[in-house]
């Protein structure tokens, strides 16, 4: 069978919005491990619990001067406080910086976006609640979504206070309008549920003790079908998995696809703490997240020392494969391997501005092809041949201090 067309035939069995922890997560595993299944690759679907919710009621009302209701959605996790309703003064706080925060309290802020700085401050400032916004001031309400967001562990470490989500353009309104008093109503469920992670191995051959772990996330983001960022990440890395079952590797290889990255890399998270007596063994990592755009450009971003960088590159001159390569930590499921020392390469391609989309509705396999998906596959796939076969394994096992740097400012472990 022609492999590009496999590939994209897989893609599009798992091309349905899947996210964390949803039956739909879950059916989406079951179809790559029923593909495992059938190759006679034996694999574990491995559970783990993530912080979950469902939203029963969320509801804003401007009070004063006049009355109106605003279409908002819920942020996930941010408690009950408001479920019967939360009358406050409305304060716009923009980036919530100290200047912005110091008449804050008892008030339900407007912030221009929430990160664990600002909603840190938020809570410290005394506010009963806040609002943020999503999208852009021209979309067209009923080609876009208003987003579902959620808040993470970091944030909860800070307390909780109700939060909201409306369009940007009703921000604007809000504002223009002069508001100034508003009622938030927000009531959800919040416990735990499990997602999964799915794991197969093959044995090498002559060094079957040094491991090399070759990931992607399979989940997706709400409303989006997910083919993009990273259906295609999880059907290139089964495509490599076939090859190396026909062509058995010199060292074990351990393929894992990730549950729950989109809601803070929970899936390899999970993976590094339940399996961390096993990491010592752990050589390296190639990450493949988002592919097959038609109109884009490949790129290898190295958390390891600048020889593999170089490496990359010359074999991607030598085999006439135009790829953009930078040493820099990678927003995936990386992270987590980085952090306890295991050297990562991510492989991505980028749609070019326009041409791909994330993170919304118009991740669509209409902008994908499968001879381009093919073509990164086989690259990442020839590649990690000349690691995985090497004589001597040629990344040592560490990552640059520059880079350690940036992986605990990215989990931000020195925010109190």
């Amino acid at each position: 069978m022609n492999i590009a067309k496999r590939q994209f035939e897989l893609l599009k069995k798992i091309g349905f919005v899947r996210t964390s922890a949803s039956e739909e997560e879950l059916r989406a595993v079951n179809i790559l491990k029923e593909e495992l299944d059938n190759l006679g690759v034996e694999s574990e679907i491995e559970p783990f619990k993530v912080l979950n919710y469902n939203i029963k009621k969320a509801k804003l009302e401007i009070l004063e001067p006049e009355y109106r209701e605003i279409e908002v959605t819920g942020v996930g996790l941010t408690g009950n406080a408001a479920k019967d309703g939360l009358e406050a003064e409305l304060l716009y706080v923009e980036n919530a910086l100290p200047i912005n925060l110091l008449e804050a309290k008892g008030k339900i802020v407007l912030v221009n976006s929430i990160n664990y700085e600002r909603y840190r401050d938020i809570v410290r400032s005394g506010a009963v609640g806040y609002i943020n916004f999503s999208g852009r001031f021209m979309d067209d309400n009923n080609s876009t979504d208003l987003e579902n967001r959620r808040i993470r562990e970091k944030h909860i470490e800070f307390g909780k206070i109700p939060g909201v989500t409306m369009r940007v353009s009703d921000a604007i309104e809000l504002m223009k309008s002069g508001a100034k008093k508003v009622r938030m109503t927000l009531e959800q469920e919040e416990g735990e549920a499990d997602s999964h992670n799915l794991i197969a191995e093959l044995k090498g051959t002559q060094f079957p003790e040094e491991v090399v772990v070759i990931m992607a996330h399979y989940d997706s983001v709400p409303f989006s079908t997910g083919v993009y960022d990273n259906g295609a990440g999880s059907v290139n890395i089964m495509e490599i998995l076939r090859y190396y079952k026909e062509n058995p590797p010199k060292r074990t290889i351990r393929f894992i696809w990730f549950g729950s990255e989109e809601i803070g890399l929970c899936g390899s998270k999970a993976y590094v703490k339940a399996h961390e007596n096993e990491l010592e063994n752990v050589k390296m990592g190639i990450n493949v997240d988002v592919g097959g755009a038609i109109l884009g450009c490949d790129q290898a971003t190295v958390l390891a020392e600048e020889s593999l960088c170089h490496m990359v590159d010359f074999y991607a001159k030598q085999v006439c494969f135009p790829l953009k390569v930078d040493k820099d930590i990678y927003s995936s499921d990386c992270i987590p391997f980085a952090d306890k020392g295991i050297p990562v390469i991510n492989f991505m391609r980028f749609g070019a501005p326009g041409a791909a989309s994330i993170h919304n509705r118009y991740d669509l396999i209409d902008v994908l092809s499968p001879e381009v998906l093919y073509n990164t596959m086989v690259f990442v796939r020839d590649f990690s041949e000349k690691l995985i076969n090497a004589g001597a394994m040629p990344v040592e096992r560490k990552i640059p201090e520059d880079l350690v740097k940036k992986i605990d400012e990215y989990l931000q472990k020195n925010l109190k």
